[in-house]
């Protein structure tokens, strides 16, 4: 899988990846997110590809004190196979390039497939609540 920084032209690719991976919700709109994280830091958006196919994608954040990985995805076909592992070390290479001292992620925790998969790569669960209160309605 070759790991690359994110094009429009990548656009329609990614929301079908996320929307089959199931990341797609509808109190959020994937068109305005990926607008956001764009007019943020473009440069922390990964896409992978492989054979020229886009299928997975990631995207990195870091706020000064934590870092983030949202929309980390693989497509179904090509689970299974080192390509999530392959992205989350991209993540912790770009974070430690910037000092960041410790990365977040949230997983749905009706999700213990993807929760056990971060356990294989190191991660704890942190015991914390993860609160939220959306300011600007997508839908």
């Amino acid at each position: 899988m070759k790991i690359r920084i994110y094009v429009e032209a990548d656009r329609s690719s990614v929301i079908t990846l996320w929307r089959e991976s199931g990341l797609v919700v509808p109190w959020n709109d994937p068109d305005k997110d990926i607008d956001r994280k764009l007019s943020v830091d473009p440069n922390t958006f990964f896409v992978g590809e492989l054979a020229g196919e886009l299928m997975a994608s990631m995207m990195v954040g870091f706020d000064g004190h934590r870092g983030w990985i949202n929309y980390l995805a693989v497509s179904s076909k090509h689970q299974r196979r080192g390509y999530a592992t392959a992205l989350v070390r991209q993540a912790e290479k770009v974070l430690i390039e910037v000092g960041c001292p410790k990365l977040n992620l949230q997983v749905r925790g009706t999700n213990q497939q993807v929760v056990q998969f971060y356990e294989a790569l190191g991660y704890i669960n942190d015991n914390a609540v993860s609160l939220g209160k959306r300011l600007i309605p997508d839908i």
